[in-house]
Formats: C-alpha cells, sequence, structure tokens
C-alpha cells in the first residue's frame, strides 16, 4: 500500500506514509527487500522472453546488448541462464539439409502426419502448443487443444510448471468435451517433452490417437496453434495484470469459452464463430479428409 502511494503521490516522503500508517519504517523496507527483486527478475525475464521469440535466431550475447541499451543492468551469464531455464534457445545458422524427424531429449519423435492433411470435419486434426502468462511476480503456462476444422479450443490447462501434467491436463478436457473415432484422430504438436514423454503418448494410444510432430526448427509446422497463442497475446494477455494463477485462469478461461469460441469472428470459417461453425457442420454429411499429395488428391474416409 505505502509503495503504491510513492507511486501514485510522487512527493510524499516514505516517513509519512509510514507513520500515517501506523507501520515503522523497517518493516517498509524488509517488505521492499523481499518483493522489488522478484518483481525485477519477472520484468527482465519478460524482457528476455519478448527478444527471443521475436528473432529466433538471436543469441544471449546479442540480446545482453539490447537489453543494455534499454537500461537494463545484466551480464551475458544471467541472460543465458534464464533463457535456458526458460528453453529460449536460438535457432542457429547452418548448411542445408532436409528436415529430419531426430530430437536431443530421448524420447521418440514421430512423423509430421499434418504436413499435407486437409481436414473436412471436426476431430480429424488437432493442434496443441504451450504458452507462458506473466503475472505480476512469476510466470505461469498456458496448454491448449485445438480442432484444426474448427479453430475451436476444445481443451486447454494452466499452471505454475511446465511438467507434463499440464499437457495431459488439456488433453483430458479434450478428451472429455468430444467424442473421437478410435484410430481416425491425429494430434499434432511440436517436439517438447510435454508431447513426447510416456505418459502423454500412452494416453493417446489409449484413445487411439495418431501422434504427430513438428519437424525440427519449423514452428510454421504447427502455425494454427501458434496463431491462436498471437491471438490471445493480443486480445486478452497483453495490457492486462493478472494477480495470480487463479485470476489468470479465470479471466483466460472466460476469453477462451466466451469470446474466442462463441463469439470471435474467423475469415476462414466464413466469419463465424468456432462454435457456430460447428454447429452449421452438424447437418453435413459425413467427410473425408484430403490429402494433396505430390499434386494429386487421394480420399481418405475417417
Amino acid at each position: 500500500m505505502i509503495q503504491a502511494s510513492i507511486q501514485q503521490q510522487g512527493v510524499v516522503g516514505i516517513e509519512t506514509l509510514c507513520a500515517l500508517a501506523g507501520l515503522p519504517r523497517s518493516a517498509y523496507y524488509r517488505h521492499w527487500a523481499s518483493s522489488a527483486p522478484r518483481q525485477e527478475e519477472t520484468a527482465l525475464r519478460d524482457a528476455i522472453q519478448r527478444l527471443s521469440l521475436a528473432d529466433r535466431k538471436l543469441g544471449y550475447r546479442p540480446i545482453t546488448v539490447l537489453l543494455k541499451r534499454a537500461g537494463w543492468v545484466v551480464n551475458h551469464k544471467r541472460v543465458e541462464r534464464i533463457r535456458r531455464s526458460d528453453n529460449l534457445l536460438c535457432l542457429r545458422k547452418r548448411a542445408f539439409r532436409p528436415a529430419m524427424t531426430d530430437s536431443e531429449h530421448g524420447y521418440l519423435i514421430y512423423p509430421n502426419l499434418a504436413a499435407k492433411l486437409v481436414p473436412t470435419a471436426i476431430n480429424q486434426l488437432w493442434v496443441a502448443d504451450i504458452t507462458y502468462v506473466r503475472l505480476s511476480e512469476q510466470f505461469v503456462y498456458l496448454a491448449v487443444v485445438l480442432d484444426a476444422f474448427s479453430r475451436r479450443v476444445v481443451g486447454w490447462a494452466m499452471a505454475d510448471h511446465l511438467r507434463a501434467e499440464l499437457a495431459l491436463d488439456a488433453l483430458a478436457m479434450a478428451l472429455s468435451a468430444r467424442e473421437i473415432l478410435p484410430g481416425g484422430l491425429i494430434h499434432h504438436s511440436d517436439r517438447g517433452v510435454q508431447y513426447a514423454c510416456g505418459d502423454y503418448v500412452k494416453r493417446l494410444a489409449a484413445a487411439q490417437i495418431q501422434p504427430s510432430m513438428s519437424r525440427a526448427g519449423c514452428p510454421w509446422d504447427n502455425a494454427m496453434a501458434e496463431s491462436f497463442m498471437a491471438t490471445l497475446k493480443r486480445e486478452e494477455v497483453d495490457g492486462r495484470t493478472y494477480r495470480d494463477l487463479a485470476d489468470a485462469k479465470t479471466l483466460i478461461g472466460q476469453f477462451i469459452e466466451t469470446v474466442y469460441n462463441r463469439q470471435r469472428l474467423h475469415s476462414a470459417l466464413d466469419y463465424l464463430a468456432p462454435e457456430v461453425f460447428e454447429l452449421a457442420q452438424r447437418s453435413a454429411l459425413p467427410h473425408a479428409a484430403t490429402l494433396a499429395v505430390q499434386g494429386q488428391e487421394a480420399t481418405v474416409c475417417v
């Protein structure tokens, strides 16, 4: 309260405000010493996140220079540590070679089954992704699952960690909300450990869902999920302050369920909202997924 008053009043001294609040100055300084470092760490992480995502080829040394130009007192070792802990390693420029499906973690990497798939009905292709949301003194994480045909968010979850349970909770919501045809659904994601780990792959196998993963260094392979995250950040997260994880869950949940799924118009859906688009499709005949293979079309009934 005293810090907020200082920011608003400006000219009123700390001693006066502490006297008005009936607190010793030592109490104010103890609180400041405990909260200010966390706020500074969160603000720095946010600045590093933005610079890293704006140019995926920037390394920690150029980002350190940019941060110093913006007024941050930081060295390259701290920037490197934060980027590594947040999995923000840059994409290194290499000689051209065909995209491979290997990965640095030890889990099995699945081929990209979604690259040439054009869904023609719901529950043929789901896309999944994870992003971060900044709170006042920490970051929390959002996992989503979208239906690629209707752009509808069918599952989502938020937590203050990046363990596999986050992605599993979003998948569980999607599975509880949808009736899927065994063997007729592809689940596409990046190569993150949350999606490649044994628990997640076993859950997909139990529901007879085929896993699919983006190529290495190709974020555009999951463009639809990336596009949703950009929309979420632009229309809900940016410019908003969340008190804590519960507050973020409530407000972001309202945006997803009420605004995005039910109200937001999509040009790709003939300017209908995802839920309205799905309702309009329910009276249609069973669909087929079309694969464009080397300029020819092959129809795969699902």
